[in-house]
């Protein structure tokens, strides 16, 4: 046998760790050097396009959790804002406030998700545990408002489903939990939603500055980021990047500042911004778009503390009645029932509505034909682009090199497959 080394073709997933989803990378390889890289999707198809075209409006705001599962009510908020131009509705100012306060407690969810699997495939263990240890405060806001830690559907057409709560889930002694226990963990939990937001707005710039610690001057994890994957300005506008991928390239260009929806416009936060357009740069635009996210939360608390109001439109077409008066009225009843079932027919049209979601530009294309269903349904997943780009990426760089790539990209494989 002769010593040389012949090229050799590879997967790299579905099962890997580190693939972040059902991602299949077939690499051919040159030693241990990446000559191609080709993205494999269609393992987690399950056609949610269609299954909204099939179901009345207000059945398929749960379709949308379901798509990118760790900015949940990011991806609501583009689908509800969709619904809302065909309808012509003016939301209440209150449910506005309370919008852009969750997508910014989303999208600092999806930075910690990402931040802590980042780490991980990288080989920074401590970080995962720091960064869950916040998300669990943040799942409880989710809860507190939807009853559910995950797919909330709390974003209405109009609004949201029902105004912040007074009382935030509390800890109950159990045969595992005792009560001295349960006292300790329901020690911030005395007051209202807001304030347990609050709090956790104080104390969260503390906790970024541990992952900084951690990571940011790290040899170990600047060798494993810096000039791996760099992508430039011009490249990342002709591969339709966008979020934190296009602004670590060096591009200021964020949905919330530019083509402003919502109240952002009345908010003051920055923009951060790459250099180099590298893994390393990507991660310092994330780090720092959590403490902007922390600043508009802070805002938003501020403002609903002081302008109680409406969080639903007054059009009694488009949401249900409220349960006290369906048990106690035959109209309310009826009005629930074909509300629930049938749904409103939506004016024909056409219209796309877009969101600065945590992973870049999620968008809903929707088209009516006057029904009360969508007679085409085309979601814009950010990650979609992302990954379509990862071939270049990362040809001349090492196996290893392809985790810290992947990581970067930030994909959630609900949304590049649905």
């Amino acid at each position: 046998m002769s010593g040389e080394i012949q090229n050799l073709t590879m997967n790299f997933g579905p099962q890997h760790p580190a693939a972040h989803g059902v991602l299949r990378l077939v690499l051919e390889m040159d030693g241990e050097v990446i000559q191609k890289a080709d993205p494999h999707i269609g393992l987690l198809h399950r056609g949610t396009e269609k299954l909204a075209e099939n179901k009345p409006f207000n059945q398929s705001i749960g379709y949308m959790d379901r798509l990118d599962y760790v900015s949940m009510m990011c991806n609501e908020h583009a689908y509800v804002l969709s619904i809302e131009r065909l309808l012509g509705v003016q939301v209440p100012v209150r449910a506005q406030y309370i919008r852009v306060m969750f997508d910014e407690i989303t999208r600092v969810l999806n930075h910690l998700m990402w931040l802590g699997a980042h780490g991980l495939d990288i080989g920074a263990m401590t970080v995962f545990l720091y960064c869950f240890r916040e998300r669990e405060d943040l799942m409880d806001c989710y809860e507190a408002v939807s009853g559910t830690r995950m797919h909330a559907t709390y974003y209405r057409p109009g609004g949201v489903h029902r105004d912040l709560p007074d009382s935030m889930p509390k800890y109950q002694a159990s045969k595992w939990r005792s009560q001295a226990d349960a006292d300790r963990l329901n020690r911030g939990r005395g007051g209202t939603l807001l304030d347990f937001i609050e709090a956790f707005t104080e104390r969260f710039p503390r906790c970024v500055d541990e992952y900084e610690t951690l990571l940011t001057d790290n040899r170990i994890w600047k060798q494993r980021t810096v000039n791996i994957g760099v992508v430039s300005p011009e490249r990342a506008l002709q591969l339709g990047f966008s979020g934190a991928m296009l602004r670590g390239s060096g591009i200021e260009w964020d949905l919330r500042k530019k083509q402003p929806y919502e109240v952002y416009a009345d908010l003051d936060f920055d923009i951060p911004v790459g250099v180099n357009g590298d893994c390393y740069d990507r991660y310092l635009v994330r780090i720092e778009e959590m403490r902007q996210s922390n600043r508009i939360i802070k805002q938003c608390v501020d403002w609903l503390r002081k302008n109680p109001g409406p969080v639903m439109t007054p059009d009694a077409k488009i949401h249900a009645p409220k349960r006290e008066q369906m048990k106690g009225n035959m109209e309310s009843l009826i009005h629930h029932f074909k509300f629930m079932t049938e749904g409103y027919c939506v004016p024909a049209g056409e219209t796309y509505a877009a969101v600065e979601a945590p992973k870049g530009e999620f968008g809903v294309y929707l088209v009516s034909d006057g029904a009360n269903k969508p007679f085409r349904l085309k979601c814009r997943a950010p990650g979609f682009a992302h990954l379509a780009a990862l071939g270049e990426m990362v040809t001349g760089h090492m196996l290893a090199d392809v985790v810290a790539v992947i990581g970067t990209q930030d994909i959630v494989f609900g949304e590049v497959d649905r």
